[in-house]
This record gives C-alpha cells, sequence and structure tokens, in this order.
C-alpha cells in the first residue's frame, strides 16, 4: 500500500490540494456545518473537495494507516457475512464496528470499520480477494486514516 504514495513538496503542487486539507481540517475543528460552506471559504468547489479529498493528507495522518471503513453489498444468502469476516481475520485485521442494513430486494449494505495497523495484506490486495466472495456484489473503500 505504501508503494502507492509519493511525498512531494507542496509548491510544486496545485493550491487545490493544500485547499482541500484546510477544508478537512475546518470541519474537524467544527468551524463550519457543512462541507459548502467550508469549501466557499477556501475558495474550491464541492465537486474539486469531493475528487481529492480521500487522497490527500498531511504527512502526519497518512504514513501509518490504523483504520479502514470499507462498505459492502451482500447477497442475504446464509453464510456471505461468515465468509467475509473469514477473510477479515484470515488478513490479520479487527473489526472495530459493524453495521448491517436490513436487506432490501435480497441485499444487504454492510460497513465496517477495521484496525488494518497488522494488515498481512495490501488494502488493495483485501478488495480484490473479498469481491471474489460468492455473494458479494460491490465492496467500496470508504476512507483510511
Amino acid at each position: 500500500m505504501l508503494e502507492d504514495y509519493l511525498i512531494v513538496h507542496k509548491s510544486v503542487l496545485s493550491d487545490i490540494f493544500e485547499k482541500v486539507v484546510e477544508v478537512n481540517r475546518l470541519m474537524e475543528e467544527h468551524e463550519f456545518c457543512n462541507i459548502s460552506e467550508a469549501t466557499k471559504k477556501v475558495g474550491i468547489s464541492r465537486s474539486a473537495y469531493y475528487k481529492y479529498k480521500d487522497y490527500v493528507f498531511l504527512p502526519s495522518s497518512s504514513i501509518i494507516q490504523k483504520k479502514a471503513v470499507i462498505s459492502f453489498i451482500l447477497s442475504h444468502k446464509k453464510g456471505v457475512l461468515s465468509n467475509v469476516l473469514k477473510l477479515v481475520l484470515a488478513s490479520n485485521c479487527n473489526v472495530i464496528t459493524i453495521n448491517q442494513n436490513l436487506p432490501i430486494h435480497t441485499k444487504a449494505v454492510v460497513t465496517l470499520c477495521m484496525d488494518v495497523s497488522e494488515m498481512n495484506v495490501t488494502l488493495e490486495g483485501f478488495i480484490r480477494r473479498v469481491s471474489e466472495i460468492d455473494g458479494v456484489s460491490r465492496v467500496n473503500l470508504v476512507s483510511v486514516e
């Protein structure tokens, strides 16, 4: 996973990246109630913010991963969630929270927040493997901390 990242001095990048970090800071410090207000304050569009928000971090928050939030759409069949959780265990991850919505049209949305600090595969490898499980319709990496 770390091979996917570069450390680049901000002077060679577009100012959009620094503004995305500023929006994140404003929201974390509760200076604004919503993204629209924060993006307007720093002078970027909401679409620009959403395009980069999951990819731009300060070095202190992105050097070491500790948590990942992943959402799944699973078939409402016996054993599908169990197979996903077995892969979580085999990947040396720990489930912090798990949320499952009621199934609609035989599909259920499940969201896992996991401790990935000791993960023995990359997140990309985990996502690829979990998407191959019978009954897993969609896998989405929501965020990484």
